[in-house]
């Protein structure tokens, strides 16, 4: 059996770790081993990514004939349709779908129940989690303050950058972002006044 593990998670500061190890776990318990990994840092309210059209491409060829994920909103939380869909392709290519903390059977006799109910409780769970950022955002917003990461450039160096360019307006932005050594597209975003760095109004006191 030639096993391959996906592993995900949504943002660049979370860490694989903990799946990986999960996997390698239960899969040993099993008498199996883990021959190829495909890990990401992304969204899974698509199926388009690298990563997993890698692995879709690898169970195609029939060099992987089983797919272990930590959970199955791991592969996929788009919807119930994309992961039935998903699932059904790399069973179809000969690859049976095993996860370690859902707790179900994926290959039972209900299966296609069980993998109905997993997509739409990951489904909830990503729209409460939206709800939930959004409702932040506007606290953070109403209260004045910025939503987001934190400004890679000094205030004050934006208004040097700024100030630069009005002075010399036929000046390349590699060269203004070689001379203040920020990243072009910070320079950008700062020269339109995007993001973090719009421009706020001048609050008058009455």
């Amino acid at each position: 059996m030639n096993s391959a593990a996906y592993v995900r998670v949504s943002s660049r500061g979370q860490d694989l770790a903990t799946q990986r190890d999960a996997i390698r776990r239960a899969a040993a318990a099993r008498g199996d081993t883990i021959v190829r990994w495909f890990s990401e840092k992304r969204s899974a309210a698509k199926l388009d990514r690298p990563e997993l059209a890698a692995l879709r491409a690898a169970v195609r060829r029939g060099e992987v004939t089983k797919v272990w994920a930590f959970r199955l909103d791991r592969l996929t939380r788009s919807g119930i349709r994309d992961t039935l869909a998903l699932v059904d392709e790399l069973r179809c290519h000969g690859a049976s779908v095993s996860t370690v903390a859902d707790g179900f059977d994926l290959d039972g006799p209900a299966s296609d129940v069980v993998l109905a109910v997993l997509a739409w409780a990951a489904q909830m769970e990503r729209a409460a989690l939206s709800e939930r950022i959004s409702a932040a955002r506007l606290r953070v917003e109403a209260s004045g303050g910025r939503w987001g990461r934190p400004r890679a450039v000094d205030p004050a160096l934006v208004a040097c950058l700024r100030a630069a360019a009005k002075a010399n307006p036929g000046r390349s932005q590699r060269d203004l972002s070689v001379e203040f050594g920020v990243a072009r597209s910070t320079l950008q975003r700062i020269l339109a006044q995007k993001g973090h760095y719009q421009r706020r109004p001048v609050r008058r006191e009455k």
